[in-house]
């Protein structure tokens, strides 16, 4: 019987991840790392019992619907950010030794480890509750094993806390603060799959929820430190005073374009609920009228974001003395040729590759998975030098872009006049059969991926490479890997492999050619204007 359940166990992407796992395990202290392994037990657990109900009819996670030729990755999603965390906790107490002087730090991060594994434990939870409304999936072996080990979790996290101190309003701030993560994670990933079907797979939505529960929790924490009640407090968490300009500038413009889609709905239901009024004594508004006005609410609410909300958080966190966008401005053009030297450059990379591949998509037979990987290649022309001339400048340059490439999305798929048709007709030229029909994330996966080695590694780093991990690893080993694979082959580590290597080039050129078809915007799939924000 063992020997029957190996092959469904064993696979090429859980074998990776239990050696990152064990690595980092390894080399952490034993209070923090057994709680990673009781994670990874959990989450492997869970993996083998959701997919092994994937092929049951009755499975309640069935109306989940997942992106197409994926594994559902719940293991590798579940760790990634705890293990993570665990690596920077180790990286600082390396320095700790020689500086005692930021304990403050190394406890605040600490804190950070521990809720993004309670987040990702309570996503785990949210797994095994749906497995356990079918009686057939709930009564398994993997999710009765995954189950206790959730259960299990908290409890050593709480004997953890109680040996470590002695306040009692302590130890409740500190779960009430991991209960919220907790809580918000569910909440978050649930939205993530009932609005953005066919856009993920059970483990990257594990990885965004995850990720942006924990920076908005970074962001409360802070901002709950500056404020007058909090300060005299011992019993809240308390973040570290000292933190960079540029990272709180990245930080607020990020969380501000994330709560946009708030903001613009919010606008168009009293926008929707004026015009109810309004039309009991006129006419109904045209539709070509109302587009433009919805259009014209979404750029208010951008302004709004950006100019309003986003520096007054700013100013509380940081003190800025001048606008925030004043002192971006002032950083780049004041003092520093080589910025604008490095601006100029980039600009010409980013205008020729998109000229000349823009060109190529259009009019040659270049498969649509070799084009995508040539911009792996201009990542590393664009991203090294700034890595070694202007590590700072190149941390803003991240921001700006991942910032800009949340606004386009939002345009593209809200249809925001007069940019939306233009954005989606030269995004769907680079897509292929992993974009779904609502989002497009590819150039998202690069961008962080190239991006969070360089910013988790900024402040202290005793490793030289650690910034270039993203850049090399991404822009020189998944393009080679890619490009290989497409050209030789012809295996599959695992049935539920959804690497490039996994497909033949017959089944790359079959889904090349469909790839235009799966991403629409919305009006060409029938919804009205705006559906997915009032939705």
């Amino acid at each position: 019987m063992a020997m029957a359940m190996a092959p469904a166990v064993v696979s090429g992407e859980r074998l990776v991840v239990f050696l990152f796992v064990a690595r980092v395990a390894l080399a952490a202290p034993a209070q923090l790392a057994a709680p990673l392994a009781v994670l990874a037990a959990a989450a492997l657990a869970v993996e083998l019992a959701v997919d092994a109900s994937a092929s049951a009819s009755s499975s309640p996670l069935r109306r989940f619907r997942t992106r197409p030729g994926a594994s559902s990755g719940i293991l590798l999603g579940a760790t990634t950010l705890p293990s993570v965390m665990l690596s920077r906790l180790i990286q600082l107490y390396r320095v700790l030794l020689a500086d005692p002087n930021g304990r403050e730090e190394y406890a605040y991060l600490e804190m950070q480890y521990w809720a993004v594994s309670v987040s990702c434990l309570g996503m785990l939870a949210f797994f095994v509750w749906h497995l356990r409304q079918s009686p057939s999936n709930g009564n398994s072996i993997a999710s009765k094993y995954g189950l206790l080990l959730i259960i299990l979790y908290p409890l050593a996290y709480l004997f953890h806390l109680l040996l470590k101190t002695d306040g009692g309003l302590l130890v409740m701030s500190n779960l009430v603060y991991l209960l919220c993560h907790g809580v918000a994670a569910v909440i978050l990933i649930q939205h993530i799959l009932e609005k953005f079907p066919s856009c993920s797979s059970f483990g990257e939505a594990i990885l965004v929820s995850s990720g942006l529960v924990l920076y908005c929790g970074d962001m409360l924490a802070h901002t709950l430190s500056k404020m007058e009640f909090s300060i005299s407090s011992e019993a809240f968490i308390r973040a570290p005073g000292t933190r960079s300009e540029i990272g709180t500038v990245i930080q607020g413009v990020l969380l501000g374009l994330f709560l946009l889609p708030l903001l613009y709905k919010s606008s168009l239901q009293v926008l929707a609920y004026c015009r109810k009024l309004e039309s009991q004594r006129t006419q109904t508004v045209e539709e070509c009228t109302q587009k433009r006005i919805d259009c014209g609410v979404f750029y208010v609410s951008l302004l709004v974001a950006l100019l309003l909300l986003v520096p007054s958080w700013m100013r509380l966190i940081q003190g800025f003395e001048v606008h925030p966008f004043v002192w971006v401005f002032n950083y780049i053009f004041t003092d520093s040729r080589e910025r604008l030297a490095l601006c100029a450059y980039w600009i010409f990379v980013i205008y020729v590759s998109i000229r000349r591949f823009y060109s190529i998509s259009k009019q040659s037979k270049t498969e649509r998975i070799l084009l995508r990987k040539y911009y792996h290649l201009v990542a590393v022309l664009i991203f090294s030098p700034a890595v070694i001339f202007q590590p700072d400048f190149l941390d803003l340059a991240f921001g700006a872009a991942f910032a800009v490439f949340l606004i386009l999305e939002m345009v593209r798929v809200w249809e925001i006049y007069p940019l939306g048709h233009i954005v989606h007709q030269f995004m769907s030229a680079f897509t292929d059969h992993r974009d779904s029909e609502i989002l497009i994330v590819s150039h998202f996966s690069l961008l962080l991926g190239c991006a969070l080695p360089k910013w988790m590694s900024s402040g202290f780093n005793d490793r030289p490479l650690t910034p270039f991990a993203g850049i090399l690893s991404l822009g020189i080993g998944d393009t080679m890997a890619s490009m290989i694979g497409y050209k030789y082959g012809v295996l599959r580590w695992s049935k539920t492999g959804s690497g490039d290597t996994c497909f033949t080039p017959q089944l790359h050129k079959q889904l090349g050619k469909n790839s235009k078809l799966r991403v629409k915007p919305y009006a060409a799939r029938g919804l009205k204007y705006g559906d997915l924000v009032q939705n």
